[in-house]
């Protein structure tokens, strides 16, 4: 078993996608994975969590999954999507200067990907 961490940067849907599907193909192989929303990316909570974008149901999955770590606390309020995160109940992190920090992963030996 593998400890892996994705992270979401780009704010593009077609790459947000592929983080919700290797998310979900990893757990199903029976590693750990956990998903940070990083950047642009925060932006785009908004728009898929309405029931008829198209990567709600997939992103509902990976969420029920527990593979979400949460959001960037910076990033959420520099993209003004803070408010909709919070109503979402996804967790904010921030103890890297208001940034989710990596070190802890990667001394819990987490490999990272970034996307």
């Amino acid at each position: 078993m593998k400890r892996i961490l994705l992270v979401a940067f780009q704010g593009q849907p077609m790459c947000f996608i592929h983080v919700l599907l290797n998310g979900l193909e990893m757990k199903a192989a029976g590693h750990e994975c956990k998903i940070i929303i990083e950047g642009e990316a925060t932006a785009l909570i908004p728009e898929i969590c309405k029931t008829g974008h198209f990567l709600y149901g997939l992103f509902e999955q990976t969420r029920n999954a527990g593979l979400i770590e949460g959001v960037c606390r910076a990033c959420s309020l520099k993209m003004q999507v803070i408010e909709h995160i919070e109503k979402q109940g996804l967790p904010l992190l921030d103890d890297m200067s208001g940034h989710p920090g990596m070190a802890k992963f990667i001394e819990q030996g987490f490999e990272i990907i970034n996307f």
